[in-house]
């Protein structure tokens, strides 16, 4: 999963970005409207977590735009994160389009627990993923083939949950780069390569991972 993190406390920013990213989700953060902006107009996200009192401008404004804006890629989820706790803008904020609202200070496993409940939002599979004799828990974060549970890092577990939510599916290096790293990232290193080998080597053989020359990856819907 890859989230847009506009917060201009860059402190809280930081730590944010940081308990996210070790939770393997792919993190872009940002501290202003316009950069926040700029990302949202060519980059797919899958949540945007997004504070209201910007250095720039009001982040309801963001909110409002993004499910008006054909101009601007709306993330599939609209979190807000913000230290304005009044009952009226929090209903201002979810009629605005946000799909749920947190006030500031959190508990970050709350955040997680909030995430995790967005990202299974919409989706038939709910909280458990299930894939020929792949098994994953996405809330426990945890992975099995048959009965035998896999040792997976971070980044192992969330490759595996991309190519779950997309059984059958061709995904080009470009497409996992996209989703799964995050701007940090070199798109010339081999970082793809290097983690699909360790993940491949977890889940055994038969591998349920193909390659698909001069293409991509395929993950058999099959045994």
């Amino acid at each position: 999963m890859r989230i847009l993190l506009l917060e201009d406390d860059t402190d809280l920013a930081e730590i944010l970005a940081l308990g996210l990213r070790n939770a393997a989700y792919a993190v872009d953060a940002v501290r202003t409207y316009a950069e926040a902006e700029e990302l949202l107009r060519t980059t797919d996200y899958d949540v945007a977590c997004i504070d209201l009192g910007l250095p720039d401008r009001d982040g309801f404004g963001l909110v409002r735009r993004l499910a008006e804006d054909p101009s601007l890629r709306r993330p599939r989820r609209l979190l807000v994160l913000t230290a304005r706790d009044a009952v009226a803008d929090r209903v201002a904020g979810l009629d605005a389009g946000a799909d749920d609202y947190v006030v500031k200070p959190f508990d970050f496993e709350e955040l997680l627990a909030r995430l995790r409940a967005l990202g299974r939002r919409g989706d038939e599979h709910g909280r458990v993923l299930r894939v020929g004799e792949l098994r994953i828990d996405l809330a426990a974060h945890r992975a099995w083939r048959a009965d035998a549970e896999l040792d997976l890092t971070p980044r192992e577990f969330s490759l595996l949950r991309y190519f779950m939510h997309h059984p059958g599916a061709v995904l080009s290096a470009e497409d996992l780069l996209e989703h799964v790293w995050d701007a940090n990232a070199d798109p010339f290193t081999s970082s793809v390569r290097v983690i699909l080998s360790r993940l491949r080597r977890k889940l055994g053989d038969p591998p349920p991972i193909a390659t698909i020359p001069s293409v991509g990856y395929r993950l058999q819907e099959g045994p």
